[in-house]
């Protein structure tokens, strides 16, 4: 069967009856993690909320004041996840959440659009298509798609949009002949009731389940940002369609217009003020890693000229990487003295390096691990790795001391 939704696509409200309310569970995402929520799989006489399917995603919507988290079609039906339970034979009213629906229309026509008319121009056919959260993508049969095509493919596109061209609904029985001449990835197992066409007058017939404009205009605009390359010698087209493509200009304007505030130049010069900048930080991180190494050095010499040095030394520093620490390490030596170095916040992540007699470095290596909730390996006399909070550094610090039974010890 066809849904009221599939029948009206524009219809936003809609009474109905409970059919079936039985309990389930979903796994939902619940700010950014997956949960399984528990709740109910509600069936209606009909409904305006679209099941996923087609390529696109369910509707959001409300029945009554109850929350509609999921819609799937199960064979000729649709179940409704909610929360809360529905007495059976109820009557309900559905209402849809607009705003996604009509995205999705906006974005599935347009994919049809630009589907047909890549494969009338360039004989290109569509494999696939994801509607994203934010844009969109086809997946063509074809190992590039060259500028000069995507230019030609989107004025043709917005050509058709300005002309008006109709879009219908039309349902034929599974044996009818027409159903041979429309283009088709083909039907699921569990498809029940008649075939559902999509037809975009003197452009394309398709077989399709979701939500549509009933004429191109609605569509507003196409733009097809580009492509990627996608997999075995496909190709990746990305576009925006309607409202997407209005969205887009306004984040791209207030970007330019930050921009424009921090680099103090026009939007025509931005990218060559980024490079200029990028240039000047290379610069500066190469002078940085010159005296860092300079530094590790001398803090390194200063200690074996140091009439009071021990067997233990330990150091931290915010600035700095493994070189760093494995500069002073080498020119300290580490034969006779166990050296503790970090580099990073002081109660926050950053890296050590434990180096020393081999004997004393295998034992207490595990120890810094722990301490530092860190994860690292060793070898030779010498245990590094990551440290994902360095708040016990200080304690750790007395504990290699006690270690070595002499108190020397230098903080920076």
């Amino acid at each position: 069967m066809a849904f009221q939704c599939q029948r009206d696509c524009y219809m936003k409200e809609f009474v109905t009856r409970v059919e079936s309310c039985c309990p389930a569970e979903l796994k939902h995402e619940i700010n950014g993690k997956k949960e399984t929520v528990k709740g109910f799989n509600v069936k209606l006489q009909d409904t305006i909320l679209f099941p996923e399917g087609g390529g696109q995603p369910d509707d959001h919507g409300v029945i009554g004041d109850v929350a509609v988290l999921r819609v799937t079609r199960q064979g000729a039906e649709a179940v409704h996840f909610v929360r809360s339970p529905l007495e059976v034979g109820q009557e309900v009213q559905l209402k849809v959440d607009w705003e996604r629906r009509f995205d999705h229309m906006q974005q599935h026509s347009g994919q049809h659009l630009i589907t047909a008319l890549a494969d009338t121009m360039f004989g290109y056919k569509t494999t696939s298509w994801d509607l994203g959260r934010q844009r969109s993508t086809i997946e063509l049969d074809t190992p590039c798609v060259k500028p000069g095509q995507l230019q030609a493919l989107e004025e043709a596109v917005n050509e058709r949009i300005r002309a008006h061209v109709p879009v219908t609904v039309q349902l034929l029985s599974i044996d009818d002949p027409a159903v041979e001449k429309v283009r088709s990835r083909g039907l699921p197992d569990d498809h029940a009731g008649p075939i559902r066409i999509i037809d975009i007058e003197g452009v394309d017939a398709n077989m399709c389940c979701g939500t549509h404009v009933s004429n191109l205009s609605h569509l507003q605009v196409i733009k097809l940002l580009g492509t990627e390359k996608g997999k075995k010698n496909k190709t990746n087209l990305i576009f925006l369609s309607g409202n997407r493509v209005l969205n887009y200009a306004e984040k791209s304007y207030s970007t330019e217009r930050s921009l424009v505030a921090l680099l103090k130049t026009g939007p025509d010069e931005h990218v060559e003020a980024v490079d200029k900048l990028q240039k000047s930080v290379k610069l500066l991180q190469k002078s940085n890693l010159s005296l860092l190494r300079d530094m590790a050095v001398l803090i390194a010499q200063n200690f074996k000229n140091s009439p009071q040095r021990g067997s233990f030394f330990s150091l931290h520093k915010k600035e700095g990487d493994n070189e760093f620490m494995n500069i002073i390490a080498n020119e300290m030596g580490t034969e006779e003295t166990l050296v503790f170095l970090t580099v990073g916040e002081e109660k926050g992540p950053g890296m050590f390096l434990l180096a020393g007699p081999s004997g004393p470095v295998t034992e207490l290596g595990p120890r810094v691990l722990e301490m530092l909730q860190g994860k690292g390996a060793g070898k030779n006399g010498r245990f590094q790795g990551k440290a994902n909070s360095l708040a016990r550094r200080g304690e750790l610090e007395e504990l290699l001391q006690k270690h070595c039974s002499l108190p020397a010890s230098e903080e920076e």
